[in-house]
């Protein structure tokens, strides 16, 4: 178990950052003929998101056009995702993306799930403003509207952002965890909303706690417990929450893998991991990624990725040369 381990990013603030030459570059780049997508993904990857929305605002100065828009239209397929997904502050490219996985015939679960599991209070807070400012709706009712059973109420819960911070009871953690064992015996809808809760409630050091406790009293790992006695995306998002609990990184090099190599290359989700991860873990992602699956991240996105979506993806990832 990894809880609170030291995490870090691949993409940190430029130094020495001028973003009106920066503005020019890009400028020079979309408003040519053809497009220089080199430059894009050499200037847009090597700044961190506060620098970016630095350079459009520089380039609405320069040019009176907005950045994303020329982006957009120059840009097609994959490869605009990645450099418009980068222009996003956090916040906003949360909500964007939970947006588009409720919006339309069906509902991208596993979205839901990667954002709402994974995310801190804070984070949540930010997101759901967002969310309100760009689609003036409540991601809350979104949500209620677009799901259905214990799995809309776990993300409702998880929605609240309402989980203590830092708080932990040892005395507590052996109460805890026969609740959690008897829940996933008993498996009634009232158990059912116990585990939920106490998954979306207690503390990550809280619950390491729990979960060590869970494993002395019933000689097993949560994780297998709850994959024997829930199913569908309940199940999911219940062992999403527990894994990001555990070791966050750990979960998304899963989720990178799965990916890559049960879906044939789901784009979407390599890109909203990569982008959303750059500065936070996506360099310890990298490491679990390794260490867990032997090959490098930056070498089965070179293997099924290609072009400038792949050059754009790999930058992000910033692999290092042993890594090929």
């Amino acid at each position: 178990m990894f809880c609170g381990d030291y995490v870090q990013g691949t993409i940190f603030p430029a130094p020495n950052f001028n973003p009106v030459l920066d503005a020019e570059l890009l400028g020079g780049a979309l408003q040519g003929f053809g497009c220089d997508k080199d430059l894009l993904i050499d200037i847009l990857t090597q700044r961190c998101n506060t620098q970016r929305l630095l350079i459009a605002e520089a380039y609405l100065g320069a040019f009176s056009r907005d950045l994303v828009g020329d982006l957009k239209e120059k840009l097609s397929n994959h490869f605009k995702d990645v450099m418009v997904g980068l222009m996003y502050p956090p916040p906003s490219y949360d909500a964007h993306e939970l947006w588009h996985a409720m919006k339309g015939a069906g509902t991208d679960e596993n979205c839901l799930i990667d954002i709402l599991a994974s995310r801190t209070n804070g984070e949540i807070f930010q997101m759901r403003e967002a969310y309100y400012l760009q689609y003036s709706r409540d991601l809350q009712e979104d949500i209620y509207s677009e799901t259905s059973g214990h799995f809309r109420d776990m993300l409702v819960s998880l929605v609240q952002g309402t989980r203590e911070e830092g708080y932990t009871d040892p005395a507590t953690a052996t109460q805890d965890a026969m609740v959690l064992w008897e829940a996933c015996q008993q498996r009634t809808g009232e158990h059912k909303t116990l585990l939920q809760l106490m998954l979306c409630n207690k503390s990550y050091q809280q619950l390491c706690l729990v979960f060590q406790e869970f494993q002395n009293i019933s000689g097993q790992d949560i994780v297998d417990a709850i994959n024997e006695c829930y199913d569908g995306y309940f199940r999911e998002l219940l062992v999403a929450t527990v894994l990001c609990i555990r070791d966050k990184p750990a979960y998304f090099a899963y989720r990178l893998y799965s990916a890559i190599h049960d879906f044939g290359f789901h784009n979407k989700t390599v890109i909203r991991i990569l982008i959303a991860r750059s500065e936070i873990d996506l360099m310890t992602i990298r490491k679990r990624y390794k260490e867990r699956y032997g090959k490098s991240l930056f070498h089965d996105i070179k293997n099924f990725a290609s072009g400038h979506y792949e050059k754009a993806l790999l930058a992000i990832c910033a692999g290092d040369a042993d890594d090929y």
